[in-house]
């Protein structure tokens, strides 16, 4: 049987700063071997994507600085279009004081490529992070994993192989409880994914969508608190200001990094008041450099809910 692969979309866009594709899309690598973001040999970068008009495929590569885009399925007109938001284009770091802390200016200076994208997609952030509530990130990515392979569809083109598409609201609705169990996904998430697959097209953001309408929207659908309702507004519109209150390292990674000191969210947000309208800015520049306190007594280890 001969298989017909569609004639891709295409467009090119020269970015003023160094970009670095892999480090711009990392928020959104759900671990190692996740299917919906990877990489191949030849450099590219391969990710999958929902749209208002239905999955794609988009395929980026960097070349004498200037990033090629393709994208395959009924949504890749749209995807295609949204790859230098996705990169960081629409984000606006004028105005941001590094000098304000030694950690933070050198960091800054070492780090031109950091620029903080928007998907312009809720569900897309919003599904993944819901099954990374309150559990250790292997579990999550475990489960996402599962998860796509369960509803997922098949990755539209030629993208490497085992690649899938966040499966729409609908889809998630109809995953039986057995199904979900052998995914690893406990009652409580389970839970607020159903309502939040109940309205999701009502959570979709447009390009007057703020932080705080978002959130609020968000957090207005049981089971998702302030520490997902963050995590969404960073990728689906690239929130420069919003912190993950509730994380359970962000905290000390913040208080370590600029005071010396383990910290609770409280202290966190106090330390990063100086820059307020960037502080995701500089949450994302401690990932990049900053230090976390010394490791002392066990970890917290991986549960896993398809063996209850």
């Amino acid at each position: 049987m001969t298989t017909t692969v569609q004639t891709p979309r295409e467009a090119t866009w020269r970015p003023d700063w160094p970009l670095d594709v892999r480090r711009a899309l990392s928020p959104h690598r759900r671990g190692h071997g996740d299917p919906t973001l990877q990489y191949t040999a030849d450099g590219a970068a391969w990710r999958t994507t929902s749209t208002p008009v239905g999955p794609a495929t988009v395929r980026i590569t960097v070349h004498a600085g200037l990033v090629s885009a393709q994208a395959w399925g009924p949504g890749a007109e749209w995807a295609v279009d949204v790859v230098p938001r996705w990169l960081g284009a629409d984000d606006r770091p004028e105005g941001f004081a590094a000098h304000l802390h030694p950690l933070v200016d050198r960091l800054h200076r070492s780090s031109p490529w950091l620029r903080i994208g928007s998907t312009g997609r809720v569900w897309d952030a919003l599904l993944p992070g819901v099954l990374e509530q309150k559990v250790t990130g292997i579990e999550a990515h475990r489960t996402w994993k599962q998860l796509l392979q369960l509803a997922g569809e098949p990755a539209p083109g030629p993208a490497p192989a085992g690649m899938r598409v966040v499966p729409p609201a609908e889809r998630v609705r109809a995953v039986t409880d057995w199904e979900w169990h052998r995914c690893g996904l406990d009652g409580a998430r389970r839970r607020a994914l159903l309502a939040v697959a109940g309205v999701a097209s009502r959570l979709e953001c447009d390009d007057h969508t703020d932080c705080e309408d978002l959130r609020r929207r968000l957090r207005s659908v049981p089971g998702i608190g302030v520490w997902t309702a963050a995590e969404v507004a960073q990728r689906a519109i690239g929130c420069p200001d919003q912190v993950s209150t509730g994380d359970y390292h962000l905290k000390n990674l913040v208080g370590w990094s600029l005071a010396g000191r383990k910290t609770d969210d409280a202290g966190m947000l106090e330390l990063l008041e100086p820059w307020r309208g960037h502080r995701q800015r500089v949450v994302r520049l401690l990932g990049v450099g900053g230090t976390m306190p010394p490791k002392r007594g066990p970890r917290m280890a991986p549960t896993d809910y398809r063996r209850f």
